[in-house]
């Protein structure tokens, strides 16, 4: 039982997390491109502060740790079917958090080093060195790799329930 509730959490987390990628590539990011540079940098340092929180933190985090904690489970569980669904989620998910960690977090870590948009004297520059077109490209990565990750998860549920 324990197998199968850790393998639905592991699923559901990155579920949550690729929708809240997905979300930034088709909503978030084209409706703030959209705006002045006063806009763009206030509203996307305003949403990056907003998204540092628990219940994000724990998703993003634990659907790496409850991937890997289903694997381990599922390799010491009778028939590993599904364990190669799983193996590929855990390694595309875990680059996503590369990612993230890498490109992502460094880029909304400047703009928002970059102040309040009330003390900014050049507030383009501040939003040409964000990178916009950048951020956006790794975030479309990430879409597909922690969606493809959350597709393998619900293979690896759809067998464990064919299993049981």
């Amino acid at each position: 039982m324990l197998t199968g509730l850790v393998l639905g959490a592991a699923a559901m987390t990155t579920g949550l997390v690729a929708g809240v990628f997905v979300l930034y590539a088709h909503t978030i990011m084209p409706g703030l491109g959209r705006t002045d540079d006063r806009t763009f940098v206030g509203a996307f340092q305003a949403v990056d502060r907003a998204i540092i929180n628990p219940w994000f933190m724990s998703c993003f985090f634990g659907a790496l740790v409850l991937t890997g904690v289903s694997a381990a489970l599922h390799l010491r569980a009778d028939g590993h079917g599904g364990l190669p669904w799983i193996a590929v989620a855990f390694l595309l998910y875990l680059v996503v958090v590369v990612i993230t960690l890498a490109v992502n977090v460094p880029l909304n870590d400047a703009i928002k080093g970059a102040g309040d948009p009330d003390r900014i004297a050049d507030l383009a520059q501040v939003r040409r060195d964000f990178g916009e077109a950048r951020w956006r490209a790794w975030n479309l990565v990430r879409v597909v790799l922690s969606s493809t990750a959350f597709g393998c998860l619900l293979v690896a549920l759809v067998m464990y329930g064919r299993r049981r």
